[in-house]
C-alpha cells in the first residue's frame, strides 16, 4: 500500500509563492495518477489539479489555473505543486491523492483512494 507525506505548506504574503512536495512510499508509484485537492475550513475538498502516471496530462481547476503548476518526478517518487501569486482564497489545508485504478485521470476526490496527512496553507491579504 503506498503511503503519501506532504509538505512545504507554510504562511505567505499574498502575491508570493509556494511548492508543495508530495513523497510516496511503494515501488510502483508510476503506475498511479495523483492529483493535489484542498479544503478551507468550513468547506468541502476540492479538486485543485491532477496528473496522468507518465506526467503527459495536467489538468487544473479553474481557480488556479495559469498561478499554479502540477509536476511529477517518477525517479524520486514525488509530486509537486508550484504556487505562484497566491491569493488568500487560497487559504486551505492541502492533501495529495493517488488513483491506483486504471481510469482515465479522475478530477473528483471520491476516485482517489490513498491520501496524505495534509499540508497547512496560509495566505495573508
Amino acid at each position: 500500500q503506498v503511503q503519501l507525506v506532504e509538505s512545504g505548506g507554510g504562511l505567505v504574503q499574498a502575491g508570493g509563492s509556494l511548492r508543495l512536495s508530495c513523497a510516496a512510499s511503494g515501488r510502483t508509484f508510476s503506475s498511479y495518477h495523483m492529483g493535489w485537492f484542498r479544503q478551507a475550513s468550513g468547506k468541502e475538498r476540492e479538486f485543485v489539479a491532477a496528473i496522468s502516471r507518465g506526467g503527459d496530462l495536467v489538468y487544473y481547476a479553474n481557480s488556479v489555473k495559469g498561478r499554479f503548476t502540477i509536476s511529477r518526478d517518477n525517479t524520486m517518487n514525488t509530486m509537486y505543486l508550484q504556487m505562484n501569486n497566491l491569493k488568500p482564497e487560497d487559504t486551505a489545508v492541502y492533501y495529495c491523492a493517488v488513483d491506483t485504478t486504471i481510469a482515465p485521470v479522475a478530477l473528483s476526490p471520491n476516485e482517489y483512494e490513498v491520501w496524505g496527512q495534509g499540508t497547512q496553507v496560509t495566505v495573508s491579504s
